[in-house]
């Protein structure tokens, strides 16, 4: 064989090789599939019938009618069910019966914490959509696709990418881009309860964040990102004025995550690429990592992602009362949440299985997640570690905002099964909001901009 000839071979066999990484194979359904959006699946891809014994009712439409006590504007968004009473509860002694219909990190705090149980209450498929981004996932279903082994995101905008997902990737996809919005402003705290039952509020921030991937303007610059945030810490005293900004593309593979951070005390803003992956989160006290914030966020690329299937789960839902106007003293007990505050529901979820890749590194080395299948939105998760024990149960508490109309995850409350302490990443509580907000000018997220929040 002629030196030439083995030459196109080699480069045959490697333009196969990028073709097959690069996964073509990795999205668009057929129009007949399609075609099942807005019949039998809701415009994102949920079941729209309910379940067999009328546990889980079908899908109407979702909550748009705001309560009337709901003051427009407010960032506060009242209990449209405040008047339910739970139907049952499950604790350690009765956890059997419900077995099925539990994660694996639910019966791991009822085996360890004889306090804790879990009140179940009436379900209600509260989550809604605007008109565009039903529109745009139907459009999206026939010709999203990922390449670069799932890391980038192509041909999908202003909807869900994959309401008939194929593989893990694209489930987990369709969380990270669910709709929240086109921009909103947080504030919150984070606060943690040691394994003494000591109560430690670690920062108060204020959160400006947008979602480009939302904009119907698609000649702006940031069409690249998925997601902005600008941060900034208010308290406490040692820590007001700090801030950062990130940034998440669609295109995890050749962008990636950008970071900056500002520390008043060194006046100067720089790159920041610890804030990321399994990075212990300064702002949680080191009780978490940084893509354990929202059930999961940031790059795909240090695991292999699985759809195990579905399956219906008792999980925080409709979480108004635990989320506003409520004291840190009601609400956190010295072992885990005040059981009396928190709402769970009976919904379907994608459960979604990640491995550590051979060759990359977290404190992870196997994590579960589950999707609500009305949102995209992960409402729990587990995280084991190297020998396969089960390290965290963490639980989103999801709150559909009624005006916008969007789904929103509001914070996570993480359980560490180790150390026995737990943590309430983004809360509300007495001071916090949770409103839209103005879409701010490509200057203000440039990085010498981020100076500007901070305090001297």
């Amino acid at each position: 064989m002629t030196f030439y000839k083995r030459l196109i071979k080699i480069v045959a066999l490697m333009v196969i090789l990028a073709l097959a990484y690069t996964g073509f194979a990795f999205g668009a359904v057929s129009s007949e599939e399609a075609a099942k959006l807005g019949t039998t699946l809701t415009g994102v891809g949920a079941e729209k019938a309910g379940n067999k014994d009328g546990t889980i009712p079908p899908y109407t439409g979702g909550l748009t009618t705001p309560p009337a006590n709901f003051v427009p504007g407010s960032g506060i968004y009242p209990d449209p069910f405040a008047s339910e009473t739970p139907l049952f509860s499950i604790n350690a002694q009765n956890m059997a019966q419900y077995a099925d219909k539990l994660t694996d990190g639910t019966k791991a705090l009822m085996k360890s914490l004889p306090t804790f149980r879990i009140d179940v209450y009436k379900t209600h498929r509260t989550v809604a959509f605007p008109d565009f981004v039903i529109r745009n996932t139907a459009k999206n279903a026939v010709k999203a696709y990922t390449t670069n082994g799932g890391l980038t995101l192509n041909d999908a905008h202003a909807g869900i990418p994959f309401p008939i997902p194929k593989n893990g990737f694209e489930a987990m996809w369709n969380h990270l881009v669910s709709y929240n919005g086109q921009s909103r402003e947080r504030r919150f705290s984070n606060v943690i309860v040691d394994s003494n039952g000591r109560l430690i509020e670690s920062v108060q921030l204020i959160v400006h964040e947008e979602f480009p991937y939302y904009f119907e303007d698609t000649t702006r610059a940031d069409q690249r990102f998925y997601m902005k945030a600008r941060v900034l810490c208010v308290a406490p005293p040692r820590k007001a004025g700090e801030a950062y900004l990130v940034m998440d593309a669609v295109d995890m593979y050749n962008t990636g995550r950008i970071a900056y951070l500002y520390l008043p005390g060194q006046r100067r803003v720089k790159l920041a690429p610890e804030v990321g992956y399994d990075s212990p989160n300064s702002w949680a006290a080191g009780t978490s990592t940084y893509d354990e914030s929202l059930g999961f966020i940031g790059p795909l690329d240090r695991f292999d992602w699985k759809i195990v299937g579905k399956k219906e789960i008792y999980i925080p839902y409709n979480a108004y009362k635990t989320v506003y106007k409520i004291k840190k003293e009601e609400l956190l007990g010295p072992k885990h949440m005040n059981t009396d505050k928190v709402r769970w529901e009976l919904h379907r979820t994608w459960v979604v299985e990640a491995t550590l890749k051979p060759g990359k590194r977290h404190i992870y080395h196997k994590r579960m997640f589950y999707l609500d299948e009305d949102s995209w939105a992960v409402n729990a998760s587990e995280h084991y570690d190297a020998r396969g024990n089960l390290f965290k149960a963490n639980f989103n508490f999801q709150i559909p905002r009624y005006d916008i109309p969007a789904s929103d995850q509001y914070f996570v409350a993480m359980y560490n099964l180790i150390s026995r302490n737990y943590c309430l990443n983004n809360w509300g509580g007495e001071n916090g909001y949770f409103k839209a907000a103005e879409v701010l000018p490509l200057r203000d997220w440039a990085p010498a901009a981020l100076a500007t929040l901070g305090t001297r």
